[in-house]
């Protein structure tokens, strides 16, 4: 990760353990997949219940990074507003 956006020059460790607060919507980003998951395995596919929670597990292991950054970009968007750079203006 950056230390500092390339657009607007924020700094991103806005204070010591910032980003532990995402650790929150994390959590509700993946509860909202598994329950996700679980319906279309279970309801739409037809799967067993540990074949559907074996997806689910599939599932969070292949999308644990994109996650990460989404629950990362969702949390510092709560607290600070984006202000691009104009470049002509530089």
């Amino acid at each position: 990760m950056h230390d500092n956006c390339p657009n607007c020059d924020l700094k991103y460790m806005l204070e010591p353990s910032f980003f532990y607060g995402a650790m929150y919507v994390s959590y509700g980003i993946t509860v909202a997949m598994f329950v996700a998951v679980f319906i279309i395995a279970k309801v739409f596919i037809g799967l067993e219940i540990l074949e559907s929670f074996a997806a689910i597990l599939i599932t969070a292991v292949i999308l644990m990074p994109l996650n990460m950054r989404l629950s990362r970009i969702l949390w510092i968007n709560m607290f600070v507003a984006f202000e691009k750079k104009d470049k002509a203006n530089s």
